[in-house]
């Protein structure tokens, strides 16, 4: 019996275009944000697998040190996403490339099959911005109308589209070290229509109600704000951390706070968490989307979001993506792997044979 060899799902910008035209960029922002709410309200960790992530240093001192990292999901008898990333701080200027390059994968558990392949830097960028917009909506102060932005690159356009579709923003205040990237960041959010303004860092601690920190700050660097200046509620959402040695915010401000990471075991190693004692750390996100009520008190106190990264996002926005772009009839289907032919011929497809191709047993001949 011959079985149709099966075929990868290739998703590539334009495919992704033509999905965000067809479903509309506010409606998947905002079917994202209730789909990861409901993931971290069920989570079970006998049904989905979610180690740290791991990865490789690959750029050395002097320069700004980068990695290229993996995030696995398991969800058992079901499907592994794997985020593979790479976080370089030298693409900009030197490749004219984003500082996160990114692909996801997707392999059916059953049979080993590499089932789709897709762009992972918008991915990324709206899985992240969700991640900050259901943390904020569980600990920030319901009447919050003024953003913060200290760092105004490409994970910073996802922050406020999603916080955008959580709060009602009056006002939106950025900050970077980089004026231009402030400036041009105005151009880039326009098709929010908020009031974007480029303002000096005291000022925006002063006024924001959630600050989100989404920098490239080095090893040994922070942190980027000083933190004395918050509001008594302010909610901070941040994002940059995601090596030993990089953190964003002051000591003082993460003692104060109830900090809640993503994921703790990897925010220990890499994100705000690496400057606490485990004692001071708060519950992870997943627990105060289970049980809202313990922290309804901490919405008008000083609450920390440490994001350094949850490969749950990455399997719910991956499977939203694949959801829509298989309804749509987007993407490219490819024969990527040696199979549909033989089974116990692994040269039979690259040599062409026609039994192996037909899947025909061929037969041992004597000499």
């Amino acid at each position: 019996m011959t079985h149709p060899a099966p075929r990868t799902l290739l998703l590539g910008p334009p495919d992704l275009r033509a999905l965000v035209e067809g479903v509309g960029l506010d409606v998947l922002m905002d079917e994202l944000i209730q789909a990861l709410t409901v993931a971290l309200r069920e989570l079970d960790e006998s049904v989905l697998q979610v180690p740290k992530r791991e990865g490789f240093q690959v750029v050395s001192e002097p320069r700004p040190s980068g990695v290229i990292g993996w995030m696995p999901a398991l969800r058992r008898g079901d499907s592994l996403t794997v985020r593979v990333a790479s976080s370089l701080p030298t693409n900009r200027g030197e490749a004219g490339l984003p500082t996160l390059v990114a692909t996801h994968s997707v392999y059916d558990v059953k049979t080993g099959h590499l089932a789709a392949v897709m762009d992972g830097v918008f991915a990324t960028a709206l899985r992240t911005g969700a991640a900050s917009a259901v943390a904020s909506r569980y600990l920030a102060s319901p009447d919050s109308r003024v953003l913060g932005l200290v760092g105004c690159g490409a994970q910073a356009v996802s922050q406020l589209h999603a916080l955008s579709r959580v709060f009602r923003l009056e006002q939106v205040l950025v900050h970077d070290l980089d004026a231009d990237a402030a400036r041009s960041f105005v151009r880039r959010v326009e098709f929010l229509g908020l009031d974007v303004r480029p303002t000096p860092l005291p000022d925006l601690e002063v006024c924001a109600d959630i600050l989100c920190t989404a920098t490239t700050v080095a090893r040994g660097a922070g942190p980027v704000i000083s933190g004395h200046a918050l509001q008594p509620h302010a909610h901070v959402n941040a994002v940059g951390a995601d090596q030993p040695g990089k953190a964003e915010l002051p000591l003082a401000l993460l003692r104060r706070s109830l900090v809640v990471p993503d994921f703790p075991a990897q925010a220990r190693l890499e994100g705000e968490c690496q400057q606490l004692h485990p004692d001071q750390i708060g519950p992870d996100l997943a627990t105060v989307v289970q049980q809202p009520e313990e922290f309804q008190g901490w919405r008008e106190r000083n609450t920390v979001f440490d994001s350094t990264g949850h490969a749950l996002e990455d399997h719910v926005v991956t499977r939203l993506l694949l959801d829509h772009a298989r309804r749509m009839g987007l993407g490219t289907l490819v024969a990527l792997e040696s199979l549909g032919g033989d089974p116990l011929d692994p040269y039979g497809l690259v040599r062409g044979d026609a039994d192996a191709r037909t899947g025909s047993p061929r037969r041992a001949t004597g000499t």
